[in-house]
């Protein structure tokens, strides 16, 4: 759906941009959050986002000894109270976004285009965030057996969701 594994390469389609832009576009409306590794592959996707600050998205990160609403004051945010975002929710917002200019592309409203849910892993230390960014980046070279990969799909087998986020 979003492009062709080509020479151990992913070359993106018109949808596979839309996802690009779109994972690019997280940091914008989640400022508590950094994008590292991403990998669009044929039917989903393997990203890594560190998050940065639990102030919440949009929200000054107080000085030391300084009160959060005096924070917002002096930055000219007011006082509304502060809003902390989940990991879920900017899955949420990404799945959204990108489903709906695709399927704008594709003139084809409410169709999906992500499973319901996603993969989340905790990476607690360096060992394993060196190892999931090797996986990633790899990903394309492994398509031939990807169990993702409908060329290996079996007939008869049990349908399994097409696309996942990491």
């Amino acid at each position: 759906m979003f492009g062709e594994i080509v020479d151990g390469a992913m070359r993106l389609n018109e949808y596979g941009s839309v996802v690009q832009a779109c994972w690019d576009d997280i940091q914008n409306h989640y400022q508590h959050v950094e994008l590292d590794i991403f990998m669009i592959m044929p039917n989903h996707l393997h990203g890594i986002i560190m998050i940065t600050d639990n102030v919440g998205a949009g929200s000054p990160r107080p000085e030391p000894n300084e009160p959060m609403e005096t924070a917002h004051q002096e930055r000219g945010r007011g006082t509304l109270p502060l809003q902390i975002h989940t990991l879920g929710q900017m899955m949420g917002y990404f799945k959204y976004q990108s489903t709906k200019r695709i399927n704008e592309l594709r003139d084809n409203p409410g169709c999906p285009v992500w499973q319901r849910n996603y993969y989340e892993h905790i990476i607690r230390n360096d060992d394993e965030l060196n190892r999931a960014r090797q996986y990633i980046i790899g990903n394309p070279l492994k398509w031939e057996l990807d169990e993702e990969n409908p060329a290996n799909v079996s007939v008869g087998a049990g349908l399994k969701p097409a696309h996942k986020i990491m």
